[in-house]
């Protein structure tokens, strides 16, 4: 018995695209999966490229939503910020588990086309620095590595007169009754975030009776499962280097895993991790 190959134009799918949008017209496929141009001829340089350019494109996504997260939390709305923000986490962990596919390369494998990336170095990711900058990790020092492209220059000082997202949260909380101090309300924004005790026994407050405080206790634990994630996503960077170059420098110039191990304490909302200790 034979039976007939299914055709899905019988169901009304559309076959027919002359003229009209398809899906790679919508996606734009053609140009993205035209923009890896390897510079060896070394098998895994074809994977290093993908890996860092589908990150930069969760980044952009991540940038995407805490930007609104961020303009929701000011304008009242914190729980539609919620969903947002609780996306940023997912989108952390999906670039966590993108180091697990880079680590299949091995130091080896990275020889072969180490010196094709000349000074190129993750270390000069804009969007990554623009994330930081947005989330309170404000180290101006990081703006010179852009300096060259007075465009990018503008988007990261743009974006250092802006309140983070942990500037937002508190402005939110003391519009909401919460006693925050003056000082961290009126802060230099172009700063770093540095640990406040007020600020910790405001969320002590919060921590102590959640039920009653149940807005800002959400707000808090979608900021620190960000955080999680984000934190996550350095000691995985940290150890795919380590595996696969040692400890050797990076190809930006940083001392490699010796910059990458200071990155991990940095913590971008102290707070929210200091007073788990005094519960």
């Amino acid at each position: 018995m034979t039976t007939c190959p299914y055709n899905p134009a019988d169901d009304g799918a559309q076959m027919a695209f002359d003229g009209r949008m398809s899906y790679g017209d919508y996606l734009h496929i053609d140009q993205i999966l035209t923009a890896q141009a390897p510079l060896s001829d070394a098998h895994d340089e074809m994977l290093f490229i993908i890996q860092h350019q589908t990150s930069e494109l969760w980044m952009r996504l991540a940038l995407h939503e805490i930007d609104a997260a961020r303009r929701k939390i000011a304008g009242d709305a914190a729980q539609e910020a919620f969903k947002m923000l609780a996306r940023v986490a997912r989108i952390f962990e999906q670039l966590n588990n993108a180091w697990d596919v880079l680590r299949t390369m091995t130091p080896s494998d990275y020889t072969t086309f180490r010196e094709s990336l000349g000074q190129s170095s993750g270390f000069q990711s804009w969007q990554y620095r623009l994330i930081e900058y947005a989330v309170g990790n404000r180290n101006l020092a990081m703006l010179r590595p852009h300096a060259h492209r007075p465009d990018l220059t503008e988007r990261m000082e743009a974006e250092l007169t802006r309140p983070t997202l942990y500037d937002e949260a508190l402005r939110y909380l003391a519009r909401s009754g919460f006693s925050v101090p003056d000082d961290v309300l009126n802060r230099d924004l172009r700063q770093p975030w540095h640990a406040h005790d007020g600020v910790q026994a405001l969320w002590e407050t919060v921590y102590r009776d959640p039920m009653a405080h149940w807005q800002a206790y959400e707000l808090a634990e979608k900021l620190v499962d960000f955080e999680d994630y984000f934190r996550r996503w350095r000691f995985n960077h940290l150890t795919t280097v380590e595996r696969v170059i040692g400890v050797k420098r990076g190809t930006g110039g940083t001392s490699g895993t010796a910059y990458l191990r200071r990155m991990l304490d940095v913590q971008l909302f102290p707070e929210l991790w200091a007073v788990r200790t005094v519960l």
